[in-house]
């Protein structure tokens, strides 16, 4: 089996961690007879710098005719004025909007080995194990119209919370079964007592639930969620928000695993490719040191191989080994440890075991 992979490094500590997840796929690669290509092109402050754009058109066309997209993170301090007319957040929202990956699923899991590495109480860490299913191409991000107006001698920003009945039903049906192969309980997470896109959030779920019976679905206001996820996380399966909720609600849920580094995610869409990166960011105050953790960016590889190559066997040997070097001591610098990120991605290759 042949797989075209585009690389899509970034900035900050983007090229090191996406260097590590490279080599894991090329190690599972050749143990499961997986061919694998791959094609490096430029995203977010470091386009802006030699493109004068955060995604230029054959970025995004060779993304489009890949089977899949591995994206290390995009910013920094240099490009960081919110007033600058091209940004690199720019880039990543256009990627996604240009592959049409409506669906970023952020699993949550806490490591008993890592219990101690979050700021909460061992005992409310007990059993989390939840996934976080973020709508990525609507909602305030994407709502037209969008901008500044200076009207009667004031400036007024606009910013619109736009969503359709069909946007909502898709991801709803993807999170519904999501559920099914979990331990059945959907957790919708709006602001219907305010806001009238959630109000039809919750009107479309709340249909859709008689087509899964399988499934519990609950409903929670997003500040009650917010709360929840501090203090019982063990209570939540899959939850399933609109776009700025999920951005909001999964880095906060980050706490629970002990650091961003270890979080994964996928954006996934129709019949095209997959998007996978880490949810960190570009961590420029460690870039180029050598030390940042390659973990979260190896998960999401496990996770292209699940969603975009469809070998399971490859993903649980990824997420195995990096289980295994976790329980036996293996640490970066934000978990407390002294490893390089080199060290890190060799513990998880000689953990491999197929």
């Amino acid at each position: 089996m042949h797989k075209h992979i585009v690389l899509l490094p970034g900035d900050g500590i983007g090229p090191e961690v996406v260097s590590a997840a490279r080599r894991v796929l090329d190690a599972v690669a050749a143990r499961l007879h997986l061919n694998l290509t791959y094609v490096e092109h430029l995203i977010g402050g470091c386009a802006i710098d030699r493109q004068g754009t955060a995604l230029s058109a054959e970025t995004l066309r060779a993304c489009q005719n890949a089977d899949a997209v591995l994206l290390g993170a995009v910013g920094g301090p240099q490009w960081d004025d919110p007033t600058a007319p091209v940004r690199p957040e720019q880039g990543l929202l256009a990627l996604r909007k240009g592959l049409g990956v409506f669906a970023n699923l952020r699993p949550v899991r806490v490591y008993p080995s890592l219990v101690d590495a979050s700021p909460l109480r061992p005992e409310k860490l007990q059993g989390v194990d939840l996934l976080v299913v973020r709508e990525l191409t609507g909602g305030l991000y994407f709502g037209e119209p969008k901008g500044r107006f200076e009207e009667n001698g004031h400036l007024r920003a606009v910013d619109t919370l736009e969503y359709r009945d069909d946007e909502i039903e898709r991801i709803l049906d993807l999170s519904f079964r999501l559920a099914q192969n979990r331990r059945r309980k959907l957790t919708l997470v709006d602001k219907a007592n305010v806001l009238e896109s959630s109000r039809l959030w919750r009107q479309i779920a709340t249909q859709m639930a008689s087509r899964y019976p399988d499934v519990r679905l609950d409903v929670l206001l997003v500040d009650t969620a917010a709360m929840r996820l501090i203090t019982h996380p063990a209570n939540f399966d899959v939850i399933v928000t609109e776009n700025m909720f999920g951005d909001i609600l999964t880095d906060e849920a980050a706490v629970l695993s002990g650091s961003m580094g270890l979080l994964p995610s996928a954006s996934l869409g129709g019949s095209g490719p997959g998007l996978y990166e880490p949810i960190h960011g570009s961590a420029p105050d460690i870039a180029g040191q050598g030390i940042a953790n390659p973990l979260g960016t190896i998960l999401s590889a496990a996770m292209m191989l699940r969603y975009s190559f469809h070998l399971e066997e490859g993903a649980r040997v990824v997420e195995m080994a990096v289980e295994r070097a976790l329980a036996e001591g293996c640490r970066t610098r934000d978990l407390g440890g002294s490893l390089t990120t080199e060290e890190m991605t060799g513990a998880v290759l000689e953990r491999l075991v197929f």
